[in-house]
């Protein structure tokens, strides 16, 4: 089991995976469709931790996003998934 992150850390790593979505826009129209969030709304929303909660469930629920995800970024899916648990406090 991967090594539980600070909540700061899990929220940058929340906001990076934010920003990858928003350079692939199929995928970000499907986030904001499934998460109920207004595209003009979403950048004032940024640091919401129901937001960042909200878009790691979405890249976890993926596994090709999710795989893309930590091969561009150099993230372990051990870590994406730890990230996931710390902003959702388990």
């Amino acid at each position: 089991m991967a090594h539980s992150p600070s909540p700061d850390r899990a929220a940058t790593l929340a906001l990076n995976a934010l920003a990858w979505l928003a350079n692939r826009p199929e995928a970000l129209n499907r986030f904001l469709a499934l998460s109920g969030t207004e595209a003009p709304s979403l950048r004032a929303r940024a640091n919401e931790p129901e937001l960042l909660l909200a878009v790691l469930d979405f890249l976890s629920s993926d596994e090709t996003l999710a795989v893309e995800f930590c091969e561009t970024t150099s993230i372990s899916s051990a870590g994406l998934h730890a990230a996931r648990r710390t902003l959702a406090g388990e």
